[in-house]
Order: C-alpha cells, then structure tokens, then sequence
C-alpha cells in the first residue's frame, strides 16, 4: 500500500466503532513482537490538557537532549501529526510500510477467530512500532479514552503515570459521576509505580488514592503554587 492507500484503511475501519478493551491489542502487538514493551513511556490520562500536558514532557525531555516519541489525538491538518519524534511527523512512507504489515498481521488475528481492530487500536500499533523502530529514549503516550481499558493501556509498566483535570465526559461510556470516570482514568496506574496528579477535587482525588494503595504506587498531587519557573523562552518573537 502507498500512503494515500493506507490512511483509507485506516479510516474504512470507523465501522468498527470505539471497543473498549485490550484482547485485539495484545494479540495484534504479540504477532508484531510486543514493541510496546521496548520503549519507556509517560502515560497521561484526564479529561483535558492531556495533548497540551504530553506536548510540554516533549519539550522538556527533548531540551535535556534525549530523544522523544510524541502520541496524541486528533491530528489538526495532516493525519502524521499523530505520531512525532522529537517534533517531526512519521514520513509517510513509513506509514505505508508499517500499516502493511500490520494488514498482513491483522488478516492472520481475524483468520484465527479474533476481532477486527478499530482504527484506534491500529494507529496506536503503528505509533509503538514506530518508536521502536527509531528507538526513542522516551514516549510521552496519550490516552484515547478513559484509561483502564483504551488500547494506549496495553503497556505493562509506565516511567510514570500523569492525570490531568477531570470532569465529566463520556459519560454512557466511562460513567456518570466524577468517582466513576476517575476510577477508569486512574485504570493506567501501574503497580509499584508513580502517579503524578493534577490537583483534583475531592471526589476524583479519593478515588486515585484509593488506587495507588492498592497498586502500591507513589502518588504525588501537583499544585499550581509549587511551581517555580526558572525561565520562559519566547519563542515567537523570534519567528
């Protein structure tokens, strides 16, 4: 497939809606040899500032000089913004190449009884094989929907877990109150690891606690107060 080919099956797969959860991905990422496992990700959750909060680890790590894999949802113009590493967009003719071989691997997972991936489950394929491929130090990994069980949860461990503000949204889905979406955005704390946490009313807050007990994980609250900024570039009065 060339590219243009590749983005209609990507997108002729919408019919097959928005499925919660991870068989699809585990056994489609197994017949690619697991690469989510190969990479060291920053896993971000919440309702908003996800993109905008995975945007700034970006910059952050890639001015300390490592080199870093950007996932977020939507794209505004061009659908390869979904995927950068240390700002450039996947080329499109790595597109192309990854999206065939992953047509060959979901053919064989369907022949074996499974179900047909959504377009979500395959783009985030593409964008873990990716970054395998480049061998990024870090990926800064945004979730699609909720958390506990969006295809981005796949990974077995995370370097740390962010959750940004949450609100109600998605609420046939997630749940109806804010104890219910919290639960499934704090699904993507590891066991023994580190959650960082916007400063979230009582409800959302409780619950995320409750979690890191019982996974073990550090659970540090961050607040607006605490930050010391120690320099800000403007980076448009240079343009």
């Amino acid at each position: 497939m060339n590219y243009q080919e590749s983005l209609k099956y990507i997108e002729e797969t919408h019919k097959f809606g928005i499925r919660l959860g991870l068989d699809n991905m585990t056994k489609l990422l197994e017949l690619l040899g697991n690469p989510q496992d190969k990479v060291k990700i920053i896993h971000v959750a919440g309702t908003n500032g996800k993109g905008s909060t995975c945007s700034f680890i970006t910059s952050i790590l890639k001015e300390a000089g490592y080199k870093v894999g950007l996932y977020t949802s939507p794209f505004l113009e061009t659908f390869t913004e979904r995927i950068r590493v240390n700002g450039e967009n996947i080329p499109k003719e790595d597109v192309a190449r990854i999206v065939t071989l992953i047509r060959e691997k979901i053919e064989q997972m369907v022949s074996e009884g499974y179900s047909y991936p959504t377009e979500f489950e395959i783009v985030t394929t593409m964008a873990f094989y990716y970054y395998c491929e480049q061998n990024v130090d870090f990926v800064a990994l945004e979730v699609g929907l909720g958390g506990r069980y969006d295809a981005t949860n796949i990974i077995k461990k995370s370097e740390v877990s962010v959750i940004c503000s949450i609100s109600l949204d998605h609420v046939n889905i997630l749940g109806d109150t804010i104890a219910k979406i919290a639960y499934e955005k704090g699904g993507i704390i590891k066991e023994n690891g580190i959650a960082i946490v916007y400063d979230q009313g009582d409800e959302a807050k409780d619950v995320i606690k409750k979690i890191c007990e019982e996974k073990n994980a550090k659970y540090i609250e961050v607040k607006f107060d605490d930050i010391n900024i120690k320099k800000i570039r403007h980076i448009l009065s240079s343009l």
